[in-house]
């Protein structure tokens, strides 16, 4: 019997119910094997590549925006390398990188779990460059949240991007680029996406956003965001999730904080010691290390507008689903 039918189901249903306009999807299973074996078909899709202005049918190769998935496919790996090679410690206070944040209290620790409590609103943000954005973001307070509560944000990421470029001394998604490529070979992902490629998400200042970061952040920062703007396919996104069920991955798989609900290192941690992480533009991948199984969905539940809750809810029920079944 074919392993994850229902969870199948539940997701080519979100086609099949016009919650989304397409869907690309894949398992990874061991099926009692020694070695991992993968029962999905690389031609796993389903539906539409756009809605607007016209419909048009999914080939299989498409490219999406990642959004957050930029930050565990990207930033944290590379992040994590450099602990292993002692450039760096996860206890570090980031002051130590980035001299004009002033609380002492915060480390790499903090940013990976978002437990750093760094929080506020940034006037006239959407206006700023690149650099003025830098600058409001390593200004913003530590709350009272500092070290008491998981509270997902944005700025963590963009913070330990910042500390690759010193490590570094270039920009971060030129390091995180070449880094998915020479460890996972990961040719389709990129910050520079063949238009003609990717999936439409929505409208901004009337025009379709197409092979451009729906995160306003990423937008602004450019090649200096480690927290979205990376696009993939779903070869590629399927190879990365391989590589994260093997053993030098091992180590992430539990609550690294003493907090619940907790947080891994970049991860969230569900029970049974999934690892789970979404993109906002549509996307998620759930981790299964004890029982070698993995789910990557990839669509543009954004496309053509962006406030979508019933894909919200969908998403949790297929989640469940797949914990469910990879028992």
């Amino acid at each position: 019997m074919k392993k994850f039918q229902q969870t199948e189901a539940q997701i080519l249903d979100l086609v099949n119910q016009q919650v989304v306009p397409g869907v690309s999807y894949g398992f990874i299973s061991n099926q009692g094997k020694n070695d991992i074996q993968t029962s999905y078909d690389e031609s796993n899709y389903a539906g539409s590549k756009s809605w607007i202005p016209e419909i048009t049918p999914l080939q299989g190769n498409e490219l999406y925006d990642l959004a957050s998935l930029t930050k565990i496919m990207g930033t944290v790996p590379v992040i994590l390398k450099l602990i292993d090679e002692k450039k760096i410690s996860l206890h570090d206070p980031i002051k130590k990188y980035l001299s004009q944040f002033k609380d002492d209290r915060v480390e790499i620790f903090h940013l990976l779990t978002h437990t750093s409590g760094i929080a506020g609103y940034i006037p006239n943000r959407d206006s700023l460059n690149d650099q003025q954005l830098i600058e409001a973001l390593l200004k913003l307070p530590v709350t009272d949240n500092f070290n008491k509560k998981v509270v997902y944000t944005d700025t963590g990421m963009i913070f330990l991007g910042l500390i690759i470029e010193k490590i570094y001394n270039k920009p971060v998604q030129e390091v995180l680029e070449d880094f998915v490529r020479n460890t996972w070979n990961l040719t389709d992902t990129t910050f520079t996406p063949d238009i003609k490629r990717c999936t439409p998400t929505y409208e901004v200042n009337g025009e379709m956003l197409t092979g451009i970061p729906n995160d306003p952040k990423a937008r602004q920062l450019g090649k200096h965001c480690g927290s979205a703007g990376m696009f993939s396919s779903l070869i590629d996104v399927m190879q990365f999730s391989r590589a994260m069920l093997k053993k030098d991955y091992k180590f992430l798989y539990k609550n690294f904080t003493d907090l619940n609900p907790g947080r891994s290192l970049g991860w969230d941690i569900k029970p049974g010691n999934i690892l789970f992480h979404t993109g906002y533009t549509g996307h998620f991948i759930a981790l299964d290390y004890i029982h070698q199984n993995a789910m990557v969905v990839l669509t543009n539940r954004v496309h053509p507008i962006e406030h979508n809750q019933i894909f919200l809810e969908r998403r949790q029920t297929i989640l469940d689903s797949f914990i469910n079944e990879s028992k």
